[in-house]
């Protein structure tokens, strides 16, 4: 079935926090709007839109409804005088709690290796999976019992390179906005001492630590079975043999980075977890001197799972190096990251290939004393990559800061990875200058994009339904796992439902809610983790 786009006036769906800016986005040359509170049936409020421009991503002509200035908590409508509406929407003190918890709640179903009970899974609950020691590939003597952390996606495959980046960025919502996690998920480990957040990212960190290697020190690129099971299968039926592939310089480099980082994050909750930490990233890094020069990862010939190839590991050695000097204090570390400083890759993304955006934060962010010029430098290149993003942001029919080619597999993570990126500039800067164009992306996330969808499961009138993802077919319940974001918009045209259904459309505007849609419609873990960053400053 295609995906129609709908011909309403985009807003997010959640709704709106009294105090703050209010728009929507309505299609054609605008005029008179109206704001119609649900409740009494009585107008709030009367507008004429901004002025029209054509928006190059949607393919459409579109202004903006500004109506900011109503506060007064309630559930409303917006009305177009061509008789165009919105969904429905909230206004009040706080909208997005149900949504932020979701979307950290979603790791837990993301789990792998022990059973999903009903009291906290619900209708989603499922077996234990994937307990079976792992097949080293290339040495068929050796298992390794890897079992737990998260599934990466819509499959079962476990990575530890994507694993690094979802972790880094709920570590780093923790460290910033630590009030956003006093409530509990719940999860099985609550205790009311250590944050849920940190409960959660400490079953990835020590299933990543079961894949580090014993012998070498260096980490496992990945867990995976040979090739993908079914769509419909529930993941304590997928039982074929589970193999890791080989050791990776980039798997090692991450690896190393977020032991280092969870050293210090951990280490006021449980100081044995903190030091093991710091010893894994410590011998990691060894691994990483003695392999300087290491080709990138590549998937074995028999293995056709998630490759998550990776050229250049520079970036993820700048980012360990700037966690291990961060954690440590010790200047050889310090001595690296300025080395690695003056190579040539982007130090400004937050991506799980393009990682090093993380170690510009920890080392601008360091209690440490850096180095002045490298300090400066890295900072003013931050800023100056926020207001790039910042002015696409502002021009871009729909707020966000998309270039039309930079709707790809994933453009959901590009919406959010932006959006973090400019609240730690205001946080690096000391302004408030991003808030609001931030808030924008999470607008679209929500609903204010041109297919008048929430992207994220379970939220919103019109939310996605039909996510690739294998639980989510196969448990026989209706809804979808809740709080889990899709890939989104990607003009790459790169499966068979986007071949038949999406091919010549606009590129905002390529999407599908289908499971068999895996290249605009799957989930992963780094799709939810900036999620989980950016509502983090808005609850």
């Amino acid at each position: 079935m295609e995906q129609e786009k709908r011909n309403i006036i985009a807003v997010n769906q959640l709704g709106f926090r009294s105090k703050d800016r209010k728009t929507a986005v309505i299609e054609g040359e605008g005029g008179a709007f109206r704001l119609i509170n649900q409740a009494t049936g009585e107008v709030a409020y009367e507008g004429k839109t901004g002025a029209a421009a054509e928006d190059e991503s949607s393919g459409l002509k579109v202004c903006r409804a500004d109506f900011s200035g109503v506060r007064q908590a309630g559930t409303y409508k917006l009305e177009a005088e061509d008789g165009q509406t919105s969904d429905p929407f909230v206004i009040g003190e706080e909208v997005y709690g149900a949504a932020h918890q979701a979307l950290l709640k979603a790791f837990y179903y993301f789990r792998c290796g022990i059973g999903l009970e009903e009291k906290y899974a619900g209708a989603w609950k499922h077996g234990a999976c994937h307990l079976t020691p792992a097949i080293v590939y290339g040495d068929e003597t050796r298992h390794v019992d890897a079992w737990g952390g998260w599934h990466d996606a819509g499959d079962y495959g476990k990575y530890v390179g994507p694993g690094a980046k979802a972790v880094a960025d709920l570590l780093l919502a923790y460290e910033y906005y630590p009030g956003a996690f006093s409530g509990a998920v719940p999860l099985p480990e609550t205790d009311g001492v250590m944050p849920d957040v940190l409960h959660e990212c400490r079953y990835e960190l020590e299933w990543m630590q079961r894949m580090q290697d014993a012998d070498s020190g260096g980490v496992f690129h990945k867990l995976t079975t040979l090739r993908f099971p079914a769509v419909d299968t529930m993941p304590e039926d997928d039982t074929d043999e589970l193999y890791v592939s080989p050791v990776s310089a980039t798997a090692t480099g991450c690896f190393a980075a977020i032991m280092a980082m969870a050293a210090r994050v951990y280490e006021g909750f449980d100081s044995v977890f903190a030091s093991g930490c710091q010893a894994a990233a410590e011998r990691a890094w060894e691994w990483l001197e003695q392999h300087p020069e290491v080709p990138g990862f590549r998937n074995p010939p028999e293995i056709v799972t998630g490759e998550y190839g990776d050229k250049l590991d520079a970036d993820e050695r700048y980012w360990a190096a700037a966690e291990l000097y961060r954690t440590t204090g010790e200047e050889r570390y310090h001595e690296s990251f300025l080395q690695l400083a003056e190579r040539d890759f982007d130090k400004y993304e937050l991506g799980w290939a393009d990682m090093g955006g993380y170690g510009t934060i920890s080392y601008l962010m360091s209690e440490r004393t850096g180095d002045p010029a490298i300090s400066e430098r890295l900072r003013a290149g931050l800023l100056e990559r926020a207001e790039r993003l910042a002015k696409v942001s502002r021009k871009d029919g729909y707020g966000v800061s998309l270039q039309p080619e930079q709707y790809i597999w994933g453009s959901n993570m590009l919406v959010l990875n932006h959006a973090m990126l400019l609240l730690i500039a205001d946080r690096v800067a000391g302004t408030d200058n991003y808030a609001d164009l931030a808030l924008d992306h999470v607008h679209y996330l929500f609903g204010m994009n041109v297919m008048g969808i929430s992207y994220v499961t379970g939220f919103g009138s019109q939310p996605v339904m039909h996510p690739h993802h294998r639980p989510s077919e196969g448990d026989g319940v209706d809804e979808p796992v809740p709080g889990l974001v899709s890939g989104g918009p990607n003009l790459g045209i790169q499966d068979e439902y986007a071949s038949e259904h999406l091919a010549g459309r606009a590129p905002a505007a390529s999407f599908g809610d289908a499971m068999e849609s895996y290249s605009t419609n799957e989930v992963t873990i780094y799709w939810n983790s900036p999620a989980v960053f950016v509502l983090s400053h808005f609850v």
